[in-house]
């Protein structure tokens, strides 16, 4: 049994904690783990290999790292170019699968959802497996809590067990989502699945010929170093985009699906988080630097500075470096439409934090103005940024922590805490952390222009043109 994980989402709805840069799979909303470390840590005992993750290129590096903390390090991480949703990502993954060796069950999981009883969500994946390797492509149906209008809904056969699907139901209205819950016969479509590998590829050429083509040659052509597999651009970008359910399990008729009840949570919105966070007496879930006064059933989340409120309830507050969200928990659904119109505006907390993560670390814009801008930059140990010129702009570097190799024109360096360097305009130069501990220091940026895209890389060890 293979685990494929889906890391391709971007959560908005859980903007501004959640942001396309560094989504919600990577964020830990649930103890202490992000969301892709739990869905590894919930897979492994089943796997009998190393996962096959599906990730957006721009999210590489998180990924590998993140992986490799959760004690994951021998997984294969494909690299989608562009989005074009679960069918084409799982085709890749089963077409990867397969020229790995042998044709395994693939056990299909998205990275950012919650799972509360683990122990019945095995017993669920060994239940289901007779019927995939008969041949099924099975699906787990969450035994439903409520009417819920959020999710679509799978209406099963009647039966105990793995039993067929008679039909993919969009997302209810109110009255509808009650009578389905009533009547026992439909559940939440969770997007979990377990199948074999070619079982899945005949499903996708009976139905979507043109899309497993596009597969094919992107998985062909894809360029593979040590740490990913990147698929073709080009051929990728050429296959339609679609859900697994539209391209494949709405029109087989081998769809099977296992009722499931394991407090499962998608956490698709800030009112899914409260449901599944630890409350206090008055309904109330806060984490970080939080003082409420007089309030019920709220979820305040703050990310550094004190959060007070004061007799409020039934609403989110989250407070983060550069945004902060207020709304009424009943329309948190709604966040989306906030992110629209910041992409609108070109805004860019659309898209990414303060905090800005790298592969070699990471850096937090700590204040800007008019022809200056500061940043705190950390450097992992034994990382290095790239040699690089900037066109417009000049850059001073103090050194706060650890030690700094700077490379600058000609001269090599080595500084240590509180002592500085200067990079002028159009200088090739380059940071490096030759030490054991992280390397903090203080950069501040002064010229005419100072944006991320005022940089030439003349080498780079993480691959960056």
């Amino acid at each position: 049994m293979l685990p494929v994980i889906l890391s391709g989402g971007s959560g908005t709805r859980l903007w501004p904690l959640s942001r396309e840069a560094y989504p919600k799979q990577f964020l830990p909303l649930v103890g202490s783990d992000s969301l892709l470390q739990a869905t590894w840590h919930r897979v492994a005992p089943l796997a009998t290999a190393a996962p096959l993750v599906v990730a957006n290129e721009e999210h590489r590096f998180m990924v590998a790292e993140q992986l490799r903390e959760a004690g994951c390090e021998t997984g294969t991480i494909l690299l989608e170019p562009v989005g074009r949703n679960t069918a084409p990502a799982i085709a890749v993954a089963a077409l990867e699968a397969m020229a790995l060796g042998g044709d395994p069950l693939l056990l299909v999981l998205p990275s950012d959802h919650v799972i509360a009883d683990v122990a019945r969500f095995h017993a669920a994946v060994r239940q289901a497996r007779p019927a995939a390797e008969e041949g099924r492509l099975v699906t787990f149906g969450i035994v439903p809590a409520g009417p819920e209008t959020g999710y679509g809904y799978i209406r099963a056969a009647a039966g105990e067990g793995v039993r067929a699907v008679e039909a993919f139901v969009e997302k209810p209205d109110a009255d509808t989502a009650a009578g389905y819950v009533a009547s026992g016969a439909y559940f939440w479509n969770s997007g979990m699945f377990l199948f074999r590998a070619s079982r899945y590829l005949q499903e996708l050429a009976r139905f979507r010929p043109q899309m497993l083509a596009a597969c094919r040659e992107a998985h062909a052509k894809a360029r593979r170093d040590p740490d990913f597999v990147r698929l073709d651009r080009e051929a990728f970008a050429a296959s339609p985009s679609d859900s697994i359910d539209y391209a494949v399990m709405e029109k087989t008729d081998a769809a099977a699906v296992l009722p499931l009840a394991a407090g499962w949570n998608d956490v698709g919105s800030w009112s899914a988080l409260w449901a599944i966070a630890g409350q206090d007496a008055d309904g109330n879930a806060h984490r970080g630097d939080v003082i409420a006064q007089d309030c019920r059933n709220t979820l305040a989340w703050s990310d550094g500075r004190l959060l007070a409120l004061l007799g409020l309830d039934d609403v989110v507050v989250v407070d983060t470096a550069d945004a902060v969200l207020v709304a009424r928990k009943d329309r948190v659904q709604d966040v989306k439409g906030i992110v629209a119109t910041l992409k609108q505006r070109q805004r860019p907390e659309a898209a990414v934090h303060r905090r800005v993560y790298r592969p070699w670390g990471s850096y937090d814009a700590v204040d800007a103005g008019e022809r200056f801008q500061v940043k705190r930059i950390t450097v992992k140990p034994g990382a290095a940024l790239s040699l690089q010129m900037h066109h417009h702009r000049a850059e001073h570097w103090v050194v706060v922590k650890g030690t700094a190799r700077v490379t600058c024109g000609d001269e090599v360096l080595l500084l240590s805490e509180n002592q500085s360097t200067y990079i002028p305009i159009g200088v090739r130069h380059r940071l490096e952390n030759p030490g054991k501990v992280p390397l903090e220091l203080i950069e501040v940026q002064s010229g005419s222009y100072l944006g991320e895209d005022d940089i030439v890389r003349y080498d780079d060890v993480y691959g960056r043109g």
